[in-house]
């Protein structure tokens, strides 16, 4: 079961992250309250172990400067979280090693996802960052090979019960192990990490061990 903590706007909520066992880390550059400064960002990665994955969440942007960012930031992967076109991902994907699309919860567009150069999607809520919940009967929507991450309105009180339902490959929460908006809650942290992997059904992989390579081409 692979987790990804998103939302990270601070050093120390990343390495809290890290050590309660999260495959993968989110950094918010689209406009938004846990929005982070390029920079900022990249003092964060350059402290990370290698092996965690780093994710810029985009929305709407211009692929060659999603590309730009993903790099000045040290992020390793793109998460697009808007109305990007099937080519707009594919020419992300040629210069990022890691991309997640992301669609709201019965959109139309779900349907193009097996088109996409990239065979992981992220399904939220018709708001994507509300914390709101969404009918798990529409992940059925999603064709059939796709590596599906599920967000929306996931907490450490829903996660399992969440996983047990979709049986996702991975699992995406913000709002849901926040004490204040942008602000993570250790403990809530932790309970999401564990009950998630709990109830998972195939063994646990950790993000380095899953077939992606991380490192750019020069």
């Amino acid at each position: 079961m692979f987790v990804k903590i998103c939302g990270i706007t601070t050093e120390d909520d990343a390495l809290l992250a890290v050590a309660m066992g999260a495959d993968a880390l989110g950094f918010v550059f689209a406009p938004s309250t846990r929005q982070v400064p390029v920079q900022q960002v990249y003092d964060i990665t350059r402290r990370l172990p290698p092996e965690i994955l780093t994710v810029g969440v985009f929305r709407d942007e211009l692929p060659k400067r999603v590309v730009e960012l993903v790099h000045r930031s040290g992020v390793k992967g793109a998460q697009l979280h808007g109305n990007e076109s099937v080519e707009a991902v594919a020419e992300v994907a040629k210069a990022v090693p890691f991309v997640v699309k992301a669609y709201p919860a019965g959109s139309p567009r779900v349907a193009e996802a097996s088109k996409l150069a990239t065979d992981t999607i992220l399904l939220d809520g018709s708001t994507p960052g509300s914390g709101h919940l969404f009918d798990w009967s529409l992940v059925g929507e999603v064709p059939e090979g796709m590596r599906l991450i599920l967000a929306g309105g996931l907490d450490p009180d829903n996660v399992a019960d969440a996983v047990q339902t979709v049986e996702p490959w991975g699992v995406d929460v913000s709002t849901g192990v926040e004490q204040s908006p942008g602000k993570k809650d250790a403990l809530k942290v932790k309970r999401f990490v564990e009950r998630a992997r709990a109830a998972a059904r195939e063994p646990y992989v950790a993000a380095g061990d899953l077939p992606y390579d991380w490192s750019f081409d020069e």
